[in-house]
């Protein structure tokens, strides 16, 4: 029988997780009800959360528990595995804001973040994570936050067109913009402003 002879086929080269879009709330703003906000890809929370956690182990300590509503959410994980760790994954209805994410740090504390439905378009996201990074006045919930905006500006933050580059990455395509980390050196109380991967 004669042999047939393939050839070897290029490995694939690795794709790189487009950084997590996330705005902390910045030094010295009064806390609220949120620490800053988070606007996902997409309702995966398996792939989104890694890149998540991998930006913010460094800045809030290592994130060992996340709670959600599961109002948006069609899946939810016990657990996501998160560069060398685990990262258990809770839910909870009335306890927790549709629109919110509840972040546990072991020993160093809590965070809850705006979540940004992954539909919206920029220019409401944008909008949304400086009110949920900067706002310094009466505290808001994160539905009632998004629910202002609406208000004031007439459109849904779901309602928006995408532009076709906004269209591309939110159907899978890569992130047009690398994020860049700073590097602050010593674990800082409260993060400074960083929006990464917008």
């Amino acid at each position: 029988m004669p042999a047939t002879l393939h050839p070897t086929l290029p490995h694939p080269e690795p794709v790189a997780t487009p950084a997590a879009r996330l705005a902390p709330k910045r030094e010295g703003a009064s806390r609220g009800l949120l620490d800053g906000a988070w606007w996902p890809r997409s309702r995966d929370l398996l792939s989104e959360l890694p890149a998540l956690t991998d930006v913010l182990d460094p800045l809030w300590g290592r994130i060992t528990r996340i709670a959600v509503n599961p109002k948006y959410w069609p899946v939810i994980p016990r657990q996501v595995p998160v560069d060398g760790h685990i990262v258990k994954v809770g839910w909870f209805t009335p306890e927790i804001d549709p629109h919110k994410l509840l972040l546990l740090s072991y020993g160093t504390g809590r965070w809850d973040l705006l979540i940004i439905p992954p539909e919206t378009g920029a220019e409401s996201a944008a909008r949304l994570m400086a009110a949920a990074s900067d706002y310094d006045g009466p505290p808001l919930t994160a539905s009632a936050l998004i629910a202002a905006d609406e208000a004031r500006h007439g459109v849904g933050a779901t309602n928006e067109q995408l532009d076709p580059d906004e269209a591309w990455e939110y159907e899978g395509g890569a992130c047009a913009v690398s994020a860049a980390v700073p590097h602050q050196p010593g674990p800082p109380s409260r993060p400074s402003r960083l929006i990464v991967g917008m």
